[in-house]
């Protein structure tokens, strides 16, 4: 059979407009060139496909019941050909991303680096909120994906949730200042007597160290409440005082020194989350890969304090 895209796109220009004439304006083609594919895609299937007449045309019931299969095939060959641009050199597209704002500053910055210096043609759309609201924003179509912490793997049946790294929490200090300890390790009830900036009540980290210190029986002393992780991190490095944050977020920045807390370690659980439902494009595809792939470079340039737990690219 030599049906081809061409001829199924004349006969579905003519069933929706019951007239040649008007079909073959649509089409751009002169109307002999159009009733000659007609003609042969009738050949080829072996029935008629219109009944012809002043009045216009009409649909058989052969053509009736290829109308639906030659829209579908069509629609196919569309989604087909898009993918195709998208694979070869992914030359459009767009990938929604979510991350915590923790995470924007250390590892969706590299990640949206790379992406961007291989793909510069897609449209990167970034939102920046916590977990609880990128989720949220997931679930209703918001976004393609979202980096989200939590102190424990989260797992939904409206989510698939993949695993990336387990990272250590860290008082950092000002690398101008004495160290908070010559110790390796430095206490949760060491860290409560030191003057500490911290996070706005918005942050996951927050409500994480809070309730260690709850758990502990400890009130910190509070200098700054309230900051975003950028203004944490530089008043750490002037001097203000320490504060308790991701191993990550350490990475190039000679100002700020770091030690372990002591056992128990506080962690977090940093994973790339899609609706459950979701089938990537490949510009998603491509960006969920080099997340996985820069969140295992990271992990080995932090060392001990996070850890590869999957997601391979």
């Amino acid at each position: 059979m030599g049906v081809n895209l061409e001829q199924l796109r004349s006969f579905v220009e003519v069933a929706e407009f019951g007239n040649f004439t008007r079909a073959a304006e649509r089409l751009h083609l002169a109307q002999p060139s159009l009733s000659r594919q007609i003609a042969a895609l009738e050949q080829d299937l072996g029935a008629e496909l219109f009944r012809r007449s002043r009045g216009g045309s009409t649909l058989t019931i052969a053509g009736e019941s290829l109308l639906p299969l030659a829209r579908r095939m069509l629609s196919d060959a569309q989604s087909i050909r898009r993918e195709l641009a998208e694979l070869s050199g992914l030359q459009r597209g767009r990938v929604r991303l979510g991350a915590t704002p923790t995470l924007s500053i250390s590892l969706v910055a590299e990640a949206l680096n790379t992406f961007h210096t291989s793909y510069p043609a897609i449209d990167l759309h970034l939102s920046e909120h916590g977990s609880r609201r990128l989720l949220d924003e997931l679930a209703s179509g918001e976004l393609d994906l979202a980096l989200i912490t939590t102190s424990t793997a989260t797992s939904s049946e409206r989510f698939t949730v993949t695993p990336l790294l387990v990272e250590e929490l860290v008082v950092i200090s000002s690398s101008n200042a004495p160290p908070v300890t010559t110790r390796d390790a430095v206490g949760l009830a060491e860290v409560a007597n030191l003057p500490q900036i911290v996070f706005s009540s918005t942050y996951d980290l927050r409500s994480a160290t809070d309730a260690a210190f709850l758990a502990a029986g400890l009130t910190p002393d509070v200098v700054v409440e309230g900051a975003e992780m950028d203004a944490v991190l530089r008043f750490v490095e002037r001097g203000l005082g320490v504060a308790i944050v991701p191993a990550m977020v350490l990475i190039d920045r000679p100002g700020l020194r770091s030690v372990r807390l002591a056992e128990p370690r506080l962690t977090r659980t940093i994973s790339i989350a899609h609706p459950a439902d979701f089938t990537p494009t490949i510009a998603v595809e491509v960006m969920r890969r080099t997340i996985a792939a820069t969140a295992t470079g990271l992990a080995a340039r932090s060392g001990a304090t996070m850890r590869n737990v999957g997601a391979g690219a």
